[in-house]
């Protein structure tokens, strides 16, 4: 069988690949007649309308650029449809159709992210007294510096995880590796990208947890010096009184946090696909959003209770979700 490789938008090389795959991207507009393209064995590349194997679906198919690995000069449409139904079943074939290799990345991305974040909580808990997290200010600023450490591994681990399904999607070669590739070529770009958003968002919710600290720090200083049989009922009177006093906040908090998280949800696709810088990344993920901010919305909903059905099954079943989502 014959194998050919091509270049792509961003001018790299792909392949090699049978000749019925060229022929299906030729189809779906993936590639056209300008597309540079050689056989498996050959010297140089030629245009894809020299090859006469090809010359029939080169002409049948409207001309567009090539999108593999595309740069920051590809143009991104000016609209999309977004069916839910739609995306969550081209999820589940995509699962099932590649299930070994997600179901790996899956499970390797949620220890590194646990190991780390659990690493981290457990030094600031023996390194910080308790008396300091129940200052307000100070519990504030400390869960914006976790945020901020995070984003060391957060950043180039979801860029990575993005990278193996939109392989996967494609059809390109794909492999366990590819979920590393962020910490190599784009770390910087990525941490970035994730520190921004996550800071962001940090601050969003600042409001909400300095009223929620100003609350209950006085009641977990009071709990410190109480031995656990002799907790008075007052004090959970208290603290129950302490939580529900600061819903409103939380409420128009989350509304803000839930807009802006929206708007760049594909922020480490984008700089990861595109190569591009994060702010560059964030501005198109918000403006590509935006043209249909509540469908999106929805979609991240029905993919919450996606996940969260998942770990309702023991936890588990959030290694079948996740990849789904």
């Amino acid at each position: 069988m014959a194998l050919y490789i091509l270049i792509g938008g961003d001018q790299k090389e792909y392949g090699p690949i049978p000749a019925t795959d060229v022929q299906q991207w030729l189809t779906e507009g993936r590639l056209n007649e300008e597309s540079l393209i050689k056989a498996e064995g050959d010297a140089d590349f030629r245009p894809l309308s020299t090859f006469p194997e090809f010359a029939g679906a080169a002409t049948s198919v409207p001309p567009v650029p090539p999108p593999f690995g595309a740069g920051p000069s590809d143009r991104m449409p000016e609209d999309y449809e977004l069916d839910l139904g739609g995306c969550l079943s081209r999820g589940w074939a995509l699962v099932r159709k590649n299930f070994g290799i997600l179901f790996v990345t899956t499970l390797v991305t949620i220890v590194i992210v646990f190991t780390f974040s659990r690493t981290i909580e457990l030094m600031v808990l023996f390194t910080i007294p308790k008396q300091l997290m129940t200052i307000t200010t100070f519990k504030v600023g400390c869960d914006l510096f976790l945020s901020a450490i995070n984003a060391l591994i957060l950043g180039p681990i979801i860029g990575g995880y993005c990278l193996v399904f939109l392989k996967a999607i494609r059809r390109d070669p794909v492999s366990i590796s590819d979920l590393f590739l962020g910490f190599q070529n784009f770390f910087s770009v990525l941490f970035f990208g994730q520190l921004m958003i996550s800071l962001a968002l940090g601050l969003c919710m600042a409001p909400y947890n300095y009223i929620l600290t100003a609350k209950l720090g006085p009641l977990l200083l009071q709990l410190q010096n109480t031995l656990p049989g002799e907790i008075p009922v007052s004090f959970w009177q208290q603290a129950i009184s302490a939580v529900t006093t600061t819903w409103p906040v939380l409420l128009i908090c989350m509304m803000l946090t839930t807009y802006l998280s929206v708007n760049w949800l594909f922020t480490q696709a984008l700089i990861i696909d595109k190569e591009i810088d994060f702010r560059t990344a964030m501005n198109l993920s918000w403006k590509m959003v935006h043209k249909h901010w509540w469908l999106v919305f929805g979609l991240t909903i029905l993919i919450s209770l996606l996940i969260f059905a998942g770990f309702c099954a023991c936890g588990i079943g959030v290694l079948f979700t996740l990849p789904v989502g």
